[in-house]
């Protein structure tokens, strides 16, 4: 056989290598930015669409939030209910709903009397100048500091005329009174949307095996197939641990020290309550409340058998939360002090009253989740490889 070179194939070297046309930088150029383009239109497209969305969905942001956290801590005895009583989750969730909306209507109504009749009382003593300033006890003018200070300020208010020192103090009422008043109707405005949160959450439970499905679908599209589930059960435990314990726990020592101040017949107890639930949701000791009012009933009413059946069940009231935190918070996941802290005051800052319940568990869960994802990084490639089954 004779010896040769064999042709190259059209578009190929000698060498057997293929020949790349040479495309002009211009064209590369064009197909580029037409493809960014593209990109960037897209893009625009679908962040109007979110800001269309989220404009038209923002009216009732709060009160979904509140109804899936509502529908997340109830599932569980949702859960039980159903199996121990036999019926339709529908049902249950019409039950729980029903039993939920009559247990919060009873205290509210008494706190709200009781609210409307300190306000009425306060009027009638501004009206009829029968307000009095009784003299100050000897005993304040020995405190340290602020005691002879205090106790001449005080002599001098009870021994100047009252009309003219009500005259005077007026202006400055009106304005804390028109303050009170707002936060009031706020207060009143986050009853009404706790009760239409709970309408809707029993509506949630009644489909939580599909919610539950969805929320993971989410999850796993977001955090893929792996780490979606589990990114779904650490959301719903640290939900239903903030909403019982935190959020659940200050609601049960407001009513039981509200109950209390409303039997007892404490002036503004009503608001005093309110003031319980406030310091129990921001992790604050209810002895701030209770400690005076224990005082001032015994100032005014006298070491009796009652003052002393109610001082010891306020001290109990108060420090109810001491035995109920390690029954409900320690079943869920723990949560600093400080993350729930700041999550109610930034909450009830952003979003009022209703904020006030929503902000720490909203701020718990994005805590738990940051950690999480700090906690664990991805793997490399060639740590998935062994790991791979």
């Amino acid at each position: 056989m004779g010896t040769g070179i064999v042709p190259s194939p059209v578009g190929s070297t000698a060498n057997g290598f293929k020949e790349i046309p040479m495309v002009p930088s211009s064209l590369w150029e064009q197909a580029l930015s037409r493809g960014l383009l593209d990109v960037f239109i897209r893009a625009g497209l679908i962040l109007v669409l979110a800001m269309a969305c989220y404009q038209v969905f923002h009216p009732f942001l709060n009160l979904m939030l509140w109804a899936v956290i509502l529908a997340v801590t109830f599932y569980p005895l949702h859960q039980r209910l159903c199996n121990a009583m036999g019926l339709g989750e529908g049902k249950v969730a019409t039950l729980i709903t029903l039993v939920s909306v009559a247990i919060l209507l009873i205290p509210v109504f008494l706190l709200g009397s009781s609210i409307a009749e300190s306000m009425d009382s306060g009027l009638e003593l501004l009206k009829g100048g029968d307000l009095q300033i009784p003299a100050p006890p000897e005993s304040i003018a020995s405190w340290p500091l602020i005691g002879q200070p205090l106790s001449d300020a005080w002599k001098q208010a009870a021994d100047a005329d009252q009309t003219s020192l009500v005259k005077q103090v007026l202006p400055y009422l009106k304005g804390a009174g028109l303050v009170l008043m707002s936060k009031l109707a706020g207060v009143g405005a986050g009853i009404l949307l706790f009760l239409g949160a709970l309408i809707i959450g029993g509506i949630i439970m009644a489909y939580g095996g599909n919610g539950h499905r969805s929320a993971v679908a989410i999850a796993s599209r977001l955090s893929g197939p792996v780490r979606g589930p589990q990114i779904a059960e650490l959301c719903t435990a640290t939900i239903r641990a903030v909403a019982q314990g935190v959020v659940g726990i200050a609601f049960i020592q407001m009513l039981l020290v509200g109950v209390g101040f409303v039997v007892m017949g404490i002036p503004g107890a009503g608001v005093l309550a309110l003031l319980v639930l406030l310091l129990g949701i921001m992790q604050l000791p209810v002895t701030l409340i209770t400690v005076p009012v224990i005082i001032f009933v015994f100032a005014t009413q006298g070491a009796s058998l009652g003052v002393i059946i109610f001082t010891v069940y306020s001290v109990v009231a108060g420090l109810s939360d001491n035995v109920l935190k390690p029954m409900l918070l320690g079943r869920g996941v723990n949560v600093p002090m400080p993350v729930v802290l700041i999550g109610a005051l930034g909450g009830m800052v952003t979003g009022g009253i209703i904020g006030l319940f929503i902000g720490p568990v909203v701020l718990a869960v994005g805590y738990k989740l940051f950690w999480q994802w700090v906690e664990d990084p991805p793997k490399l490639p060639v740590e998935e490889e062994r790991t791979a089954p």
